[in-house]
């Protein structure tokens, strides 16, 4: 007889990691299972099971998870805006619980939990951030960093009562297979059609999606329960990525590049403009918070126990946009 097929979950199957992940896995040779909401794009044609709904219905989560091996959750909701803890709180920390205890319930071998860099305090800004640095500890942080803090609680939560589970953060994800696109995903296409009107001083730590969903799949065969990874790339600016996105495509890139401090004081414009045209507002309080974040993640323990080694940003950069060419994104 032949090796059993291992069955694998994916919820978030719609988003950038979970569209990346399912080709790894059926590729591993897995079975699939999907849960998904409502866009299909990122599993159009692939070998998989569907089941629709979403973290909030405990049922839909029980149909998803039934006889599961792993569940990958890659499900959350992403957020700039300030205005938006209602829907962190019901997905990114609410949502997690429910995965917790159907994992629990329908005993489930393993969960792997893709939290956020943005669970972890920043500063001290000289020193290396790492698995060791605290959490975002109250509500008065930017909601979307305080909620990924409290989904990492709710797994801690699940491992005390016997939950094999494992934790990745990673940085800012970038990448191919970004359908939505992300909101990255949605500046690297405005630099590369000419329809970003301004840059700004600051940058991120930016991390392959291939390189985090090889990390998520070794740390799935190898890593005890309970263990947690960074997974970073590498720092670099706004105004760096866009000089790649130039050299790659050849459009000219803004001129003008504000300070912080300024583009802060356009937020409120910058919102309105983007209320009135129904487009994303790249940059926020939220994003701008984000710009002035820690230069340097450690990524130690995943080359330590992982073999995790981050590809160069600029083999990353140069494939993301040649994705969201021939995805159309970028004519």
């Amino acid at each position: 007889m032949g090796k059993q097929r291992k069955v694998s979950v994916v919820t978030g199957a719609a988003g950038h990691i979970g569209g990346n992940l399912i080709r790894s896995l059926l590729k591993r040779g897995d079975l699939v299972r999907v849960l998904i909401h409502r866009d299909f794009r990122a599993i159009d044609g692939l070998d998989v099971e569907t089941v629709e709904g979403d973290v909030g219905n405990p049922s839909e989560l029980e149909n998803a998870f039934d006889g599961a091996d792993v569940v990958y959750h890659g499900a959350g909701f992403i957020s700039l805006l300030l205005k938006s803890r209602g829907l962190l709180q019901k997905i990114n920390i609410e949502g997690v619980r429910n995965v917790v205890n159907t994992c629990l319930k329908c005993r489930v071998k393993r969960l792997m939990h893709f939290s956020s860099i943005h669970a972890h305090r920043q500063e001290p800004l000289d020193e290396f951030v790492d698995e060791e640095r605290p959490f975002v500890r109250d509500s008065r942080w930017a909601p979307y960093d305080y909620s990924k803090a409290m989904g990492e609680r709710e797994v801690r939560k699940g491992i005390e009562r016997g939950l094999d589970a494992v934790i990745l953060n990673p940085t800012g994800i970038i990448g191919p297979w970004d359908f939505k696109p992300s909101h990255t995903g949605d500046a690297i296409i405005r630099m590369a059609t000419g329809r970003l009107p301004a840059l700004v001083r600051g940058g991120f730590d930016w991390v392959d999606v291939r390189d985090v969903v090889s990390a998520a799949i070794k740390a799935e065969e190898t890593a005890d329960s309970g263990s947690k990874y960074l997974l970073s790339g590498h720092w670099v600016s706004v105004e760096d990525m866009a000089i790649f996105v130039n050299k790659i495509t050849g459009v000219k890139i803004p001129k003008f590049v504000a300070p912080l401090w300024l583009a802060q004081i356009g937020v409120p414009f910058i919102g309105a403009w983007a209320a009135l045209t129904r487009t994303r507002p790249l940059y926020t309080t939220v994003s701008l918070m984000a710009l002035r974040g820690n230069h340097h993640v450690s990524h130690a323990k995943a080359t330590h126990d992982l073999e995790y080694h981050p590809r160069p940003f600029k083999d990353t950069i140069r494939d993301t946009v040649k994705w969201f060419q021939d995805a159309g994104y970028i004519s």
